[in-house]
């Protein structure tokens, strides 16, 4: 049985991180549009994933404090968390953290490196290919988490908990890294772009699939805590019965 998820997808207009989110998470995907006000009511689901978005999480929109809230609820309340770029950022300020602009701007496919032998990276390298776009960064984690995951940009993933954030994109295909850098042609330099869009290359592409594991790991790591929690439940039931019967 596939684990029911939230999907609180931040993206203004986001029909390329519905598709993207859709393909690579093996789940039962509950979608918000949280740009407009969409939240989840309540926290029936056996995980939650925040995606990207062109905003910043300290800017003044109406939805954002919602959106912080509710992910500091759900974690509150023990879900499992995924959070990517704006995601991430998300995530680690609703667990206390803090996420500042940076001085430059990261873009294309870049090489990180894993800090840890954390579950999420499980079956990739020490150092990975990911597609990154991003002028934001988590500058301070949150209380008790770890950072799992860097580069000369800075933190590229935390963990506390069962809360994980990735500020990467495994989730990117090739259309969205080219759409989205040609969007960028009003904040970084026009040879920058130019540069950018002759990188995305099916060679790089395909080198940065390789960080797609992380969703099946996120997906399998929800079934293990949904799995151990069914077993518990049952177990239980047998002594309230037994205890019944005595």
């Amino acid at each position: 049985m596939k684990p029911r998820f939230a999907l609180l997808n931040a993206a203004h207009g986001g029909d390329n991180t519905r598709r993207n989110f859709r393909r690579e998470l093996d789940a039962d995907l509950v979608e918000f549009n949280v740009t407009e006000g969409e939240r989840p009511r309540g926290f029936d689901y056996d995980g939650v994933v925040v995606t990207g978005s062109r905003s910043s999480v300290y800017w003044d929109e109406p939805w954002i404090d919602p959106l912080v809230e509710y992910v500091a609820d759900a974690a509150d309340h023990g879900l499992p968390i995924l959070g990517v770029c704006y995601g991430h950022q998300v995530l680690a300020e609703a667990l206390g953290g803090h996420v500042a602009a940076m001085d430059g701007f990261e873009i294309g496919y870049n090489t990180i490196e894993r800090l840890t032998d954390d579950e999420l990276f499980d079956g990739l390298e020490r150092e990975f290919t990911a597609f990154t776009t991003h002028g934001d960064a988590v500058v301070e984690l949150p209380p008790g988490s770890q950072a799992i995951a860097q580069n000369e940009y800075g933190i590229h993933a935390f963990r506390r908990g069962h809360c994980f954030g990735v500020q990467f994109h495994p989730e990117y295909d090739m259309q969205t890294a080219r759409t989205v850098t040609e969007g960028k042609k009003e904040r970084i330099a026009a040879d920058r772009v130019a540069q950018t869009l002759e990188e995305i290359t099916p060679e790089n592409y395909a080198a940065a699939c390789e960080a797609k594991v992380i969703f099946d790991n996120f997906t399998e790591y929800v079934r293990s805590l949904t799995d151990a929690d069914t077993m518990t439940r049952e177990r239980a039931a047998i002594e309230d019965s037994t205890n019944a019967g005595a």
